[in-house]
């Protein structure tokens, strides 16, 4: 973590700041931005570490795009192991890190526990993205669109969940039922769900519930997330005959978008293990 401020005392997760690293024997990056970039630089041994230069491996566990990123070429040379969770994916983050290399599919490790689909009737799951900028990342095009899609569902007698983004603004959403639990446990009550296509919606699309995409001409989404929505909409006047005609997506496009479905951890944690420093 660049810094504490933001670690509530008894998190039950390990943080360390860069300038108090903790013995390790493997560093996993999730993309190279500058965040991890930085870590690779400043990280090239650990105490307890007895192999010359820290190993690495990179695991996609969000979506990138097709394009290599400016700061891949500074580490990819120290991977050991690249993983991804589908075979869509890897092509995806191969040349987003630029290596040309094979990339071990593991599955992702959400679906090692998948809750059974069980729709409550016209309850339509809306999965948020991010209204504001912060620190952390920037804000999603297209939200403007979601809340209007659900202004028209909530108007046609259709009950709004909303499964929020860790990140977005609660009090946009609160007019409506905010989901208690996770947005893929939650997607379990769905007949439909609908939302900005990001890295949750393969993974409701595993649970069974049909997917409506909101996209907007600045979005850019790998083609595989756009592939397990039924239907993509532009205008939020089509969202009400857009959820009424979703499907659930075949096997076939399933498992391109979203990979082996169970043991998924165990598969991922192996290729960790098997990179990790050998003593």
């Amino acid at each position: 973590m660049p810094d504490l401020s933001a670690i509530k005392p008894g998190d039950p997760v390990q943080v360390a700041t860069p300038d108090r690293i903790p013995p390790a024997d493997l560093l996993v990056v999730t993309g190279a931005g500058d965040w991890p970039a930085d870590c690779a630089a400043r990280l090239p041994r650990l105490p307890g570490c007895p192999a010359a230069r820290l190993p690495m491996v990179a695991g996609s566990l969000a979506y990138q795009l097709p394009v290599e990123a400016p700061r891949a070429a500074e580490f990819r040379s120290r991977l050991r192991a690249i993983t991804a969770s589908s075979p869509a994916e890897a092509k995806v983050f191969d040349d987003y890190l630029g290596t040309r290399r094979p990339i071990t599919v593991v599955g992702t490790p959400q679906t090692d526990d998948l809750p059974k689909h069980a729709p409550e009737p016209g309850t339509v799951l809306v999965l948020t993205s991010v209204t504001r900028s912060s620190p952390t990342g920037g804000a999603a095009p297209g939200t403007e669109l979601l809340l209007a899609a659900a202004e028209r569902l909530a108007a046609a007698g259709r009950h709004i969940l909303v499964g929020l983004h860790p990140r977005e603004d609660r009090s946009l959403w609160e007019r409506y039922e905010i989901s208690s639990v996770p947005s893929v446990r939650a997607s379990a009550r769905a007949e439909p769900a609908i939302g900005i296509p990001g890295t949750v919606f393969p993974v409701a699309a595993a649970v069974g519930v049909p997917l409506v995409g909101c996209t907007d001409p600045r979005l850019q989404i790998p083609d595989y997330l756009l592939s397990v929505c039924s239907h993509t909409i532009t205008a939020a006047d089509d969202a009400v005959s857009a959820v009424t005609q979703a499907k659930p997506v075949s096997r076939e496009v399933l498992y391109e978008a979203v990979g082996p479905i169970g043991g998924s951890a165990r598969r991922l944690l192996k290729m960790w293990r098997k990179a990790g420093v050998r003593v």
